[in-house]
């Protein structure tokens, strides 16, 4: 799936909160750089953690409300 793609869809899931969803995201990304265990499979040498982030909240695996 394309950046772009995966960046529409994410903003689906969080209501088109782009605020909401660059915090998610960068969350996500801190947290799988401290060795949290990424909820896809992927090559890391080919993804970075935010790219990684932002397809486990565009494909749903992570839920991000105004609450978190």
């Amino acid at each position: 799936m394309r950046v772009e793609q995966m960046t529409a869809k994410a903003l689906k899931n969080v209501d088109y909160d782009r605020y909401l969803l660059a915090s998610a995201v960068g969350k996500r990304a801190e947290a799988l750089a401290n060795g949290a265990r990424p909820l896809i499979d992927f090559d890391p040498r080919k993804l970075k953690y935010a790219d990684v982030a932002l397809q486990e909240i565009a494909e749903g695996k992570i839920i991000v409300s105004l609450e978190s």
